[in-house]
């Protein structure tokens, strides 16, 4: 397979390999709206096919959920010594998981949230948007002679 650079010299990952990175890590960001505001918030999850499931409390991003709202996530991995790295974000809408299937989400696989929340309500990401890059090494990322337009 050919690869495909963005105008950065960034690689574009295809979605397949985006799902893969995305289910790589323990924690990302929910990017989802507050009073008219972006708001970040670190989350763990986990990855179910083509959606992201989250435990939360009865708090700012249940209600997103509850609403419907559009919002990003974003996992990443970066290397600063050998200035390596990738970075996937997924966008869609947000919704309440039903408590039968959250039950039977959570018998067969556990999601153990950082913070110590009483009531616990899982919430889901539909991906509709998948987009990843990932910074090469310097011998794999493409050159561009000087005067040349990307």
């Amino acid at each position: 397979m050919t690869r495909r650079f963005d105008h950065a010299g960034l690689q574009i990952l295809e979605d397949d390999e985006c799902l893969k990175l995305l289910s790589s890590v323990p924690i990302g960001r929910l990017v989802f709206t507050l009073g008219g505001l972006p708001a970040v918030r670190l989350v763990n999850f986990f990855v179910d096919g083509q959606t992201v499931i989250f435990a939360t409390a009865d708090g700012d991003k249940y209600r997103a959920a509850e609403r419907g709202d559009v919002v990003a996530f974003e996992v990443d991995e970066v290397d600063p010594e050998r200035h390596l790295g990738w970075t996937v974000t997924a966008a869609g809408h947000l919704s309440v998981v039903d408590p039968d299937e959250a039950a039977i989400i959570e018998h067969t696989r556990p999601i153990r949230p950082w913070a110590p929340n009483q009531d616990r309500n899982l919430i889901r990401l539909a991906i509709e948007v998948l987009e990843g890059r990932r910074l090469l090494a310097w011998g794999q990322r493409p050159h561009v002679a000087e005067g040349d337009q990307r």
